[in-house]
């Protein structure tokens, strides 16, 4: 450990690892030395241990009055994952140093309750663990003054974030945060799939240097594309044997309205083949109503509840019983969505099965790297395709998978929604003048480009030169004054602002409780709550509800162990393919078309991870 670390945190790091990883050792010299930095390392190599360890260490030498350290996931679900796994070297490194108040660590989401908030307003945390929209919320409440010494800012998974609006978003963010403090916190950014460096590094550090520790290594992955049928056009009934009655039925279930032959009743059996010959394992599916669905399928097929669905529509509580269940044993398998995709510790998962195409090299990098969650271990997975052009797809992504081929990823320039949203904000909290916004835009990598006209035209609108009867949205939010170019916030724009916080579209989603008082264990699509009615049973996280009463905004429901239920939807955006990979899959098709079939055959074999029955339907 180069690093100047105290000796009790030496002592508890020696105590507990063999020896610092790559990107420990060199990010630490980096961390503290006070550079901005960019850590990319594999799945597992202690990314977030290299982060923190220099920041708990410090809080243990002193500590300021207010947080210190800011974490901020892109999914909420790591939120809680990340302050379950500071627990250890916190509590560790205290104990050791004699200390009587330890750090203390607290979770804003929008799930936080107010009680809750309230106790963090009064008592803030020495380091906060945070989404973007959260951050930017307190920002623009009474918890701003408690960020005022804010010395770290950690942006885990970063790739997820800098190439879209909601990256977008969150730069402003930081650099408000800058603004609000003393000192410009140190940036530290983490990631295992990134490309290119210097671009996210950009995002990560705006007009600032930043320290790029780059440990990555090629993926250590092992592949197969698996068909379980000779013809996925017709793919007839599975055998008999291996799903008896039960697979009949749902061979039945499956069929179209007009007796369309499926894939599914051949799928299910190797799923389960699968998950029944490994400790645990995760199946990755692109859709929440996929995910229930093949959760009941399995566990129907099994006789036994086996596995569970795991998707952002099922409270924290459930997502975090079952991961305690898989890692424990109790559980053989997770169905899951992007839920679990990103940096959540499951411990010993040993196999990662894709029904369907990932989409993009990224994100099948990321599902696959679940398994095998140590350096240097070998990540085994097996893609399962639904139809022909699936097989395709997964062929192409397999391929690039195994060279590490992930897609360029794409700052989003100049975007007008993002940053009306944060001046509107801005001048909630206080005045702003126009050289001073120029200043905080240029900054940024999203926004360093943003012309003078393009400002100022997007500021004509916010201060109401363009008022329409038809479109109120265009009523004015803010006073420019034009003789000193301040802008500040008509009535009403502090609430618009908070109340239309980020990116994410509402999706008009019903929270699911038990009881009027019970806890919260998931949501479901405004249409499918207007199909339902009292006494009907639904499946939500591969369990059955029985419901009790709709509110204006809430499904009151008990349980309804064992009994059949309705299959939930959700209605969302599907991820675009990336053009990257629209080009390589031409370039197959091209490369593959251009040879006789015995030739094709021979060269799949040689050059994918395809199996038998997959490379005959590709052909």
């Amino acid at each position: 450990m180069n690093a100047p670390f105290s000796a009790t945190t030496r002592a508890w790091f020696d105590r507990h690892f063999a020896a610092p990883t790559q990107v420990q050792l060199r990010g630490w010299e980096a961390i503290s030395r006070g550079e901005h930095s960019l850590l990319l390392a594999p799945t597992g190599s202690g990314k977030t241990l290299a982060a923190f360890l220099w920041c708990i260490d410090r809080l243990i030498e002193s500590r300021s009055k207010g947080t210190s350290v800011v974490y901020v996931s892109p999914l909420k679900a790591l939120v809680y994952d990340i302050e379950r796994n500071l627990r250890a070297p916190l509590a560790g490194v205290t104990r050791a140093a004699h200390i009587e108040n330890p750090p203390t660590v607290a979770i804003r989401t929008g799930d936080t309750p107010q009680r809750e908030r309230a106790r963090q307003l009064k008592h803030p945390a020495d380091i906060l663990v945070t989404t973007p929209e959260s951050l930017y919320l307190m920002l623009g409440s009474r918890q701003a003054q408690n960020l005022t010494r804010v010395q770290t800012v950690i942006i885990d998974e970063i790739h997820a974030l800098a190439g879209t609006k909601r990256g977008a978003h969150l730069a402003l963010t930081l650099e408000r945060l800058a603004r609000l403090g003393e000192a410009d916190p140190q940036r530290i950014g983490l990631s295992a799939t990134v490309r290119p460096v210097d671009t996210v590094a950009r995002y990560l550090g705006g007009d600032r240097p930043v320290t790029v520790i780059d440990t990555l290594e090629p993926p250590h992955i092992d592949l197969e594309i698996v068909v379980p049928v000779e013809d996925m056009e017709n793919p007839g009934p599975p055998p008999e044997p291996k799903g008896g009655s039960v697979l009949g039925q749902l061979l039945s279930r499956e069929q179209g309205s007009e007796g369309t032959a499926s894939v599914w009743p051949s799928i299910y059996p190797r799923l389960l083949e699968q998950i029944q010959a490994h400790r645990s394992t995760i199946v990755f599916v692109n859709s929440r109503g996929l995910c229930e669905r093949l959760a009941l399928r399995l566990n129907e097929l099994a006789g036994q509840e086996l596995v569970r669905a795991h998707h952002g529509s099922v409270s924290h509580e459930k997502r975090e019983e079952m991961e305690e269940s898989l890692k424990s044993g109790q559980l053989k398998a997770i169905v899951a969505t992007s839920s679990l995709e990103l940096g959540i510790d499951m411990g010993a998962v040993d196999l990662v099965l894709l029904v369907e195409s990932p989409g993009s090299v990224a994100r099948g990098l990321q599902r696959v790297g679940r398994a095998g969650h140590q350096v240097g271990e070998i990540s085994a997975g097996k893609i399962f395709p639904k139809f022909r052009g699936d097989l395709l797809e997964c062929a192409v992504v397999a391929n690039l998978m195994r060279g590490g081929a992930i897609e360029p990823l794409r700052l989003p320039h100049n975007p007008l929604d993002v940053l009306a949203q944060q001046i509107v904000a801005m001048a909630a909290s206080g005045p702003v003048q126009i050289e001073e916004l120029e200043a905080t835009l240029a900054r940024t990598a999203s926004f360093e480009s943003l012309s003078r006209e393009l400002l100022l035209g997007l500021l004509d609108m916010l201060s109401g030169r363009f008022p329409s009867t038809e479109f109120g949205e265009l009523r004015a939010r803010l006073v420019w004054d034009r003789d000193t170019d301040t802008l500040t916030a008509r009535p009403g724009s502090k609430q618009l602002a908070l109340v239309n916080a980020g990116t994410i579209p509402d999706r008009g989603l019903y929270g699911v409780y038990i009881g009027h008082d019970g806890p919260r264990v998931g949501e479901l699509d405004e249409e499918m709550v207007h199909e339902v009615r009292p006494g009907q049973n639904f499946l939500l996280g591969a369990s059955s509800w029985r419901i009790q009463e709709i509110t204006r905004d809430r499904v009151i429901v008990s349980p309804a162990p064992g009994e059949p239920g309705r299959m939930p939807f959700w209605h969302g955006d599907r991820p675009g393919r990336p053009i990257e990979l629209g080009r390589a899959i031409g370039a197959f098709l091209r490369e593959v078309g251009a040879k006789k079939r015995s030739a094709a055959e021979s060269w799949l074999e040689e050059h994918t991870t395809l199996d038998g029955l997959a490379r005959r339907n590709l052909l």
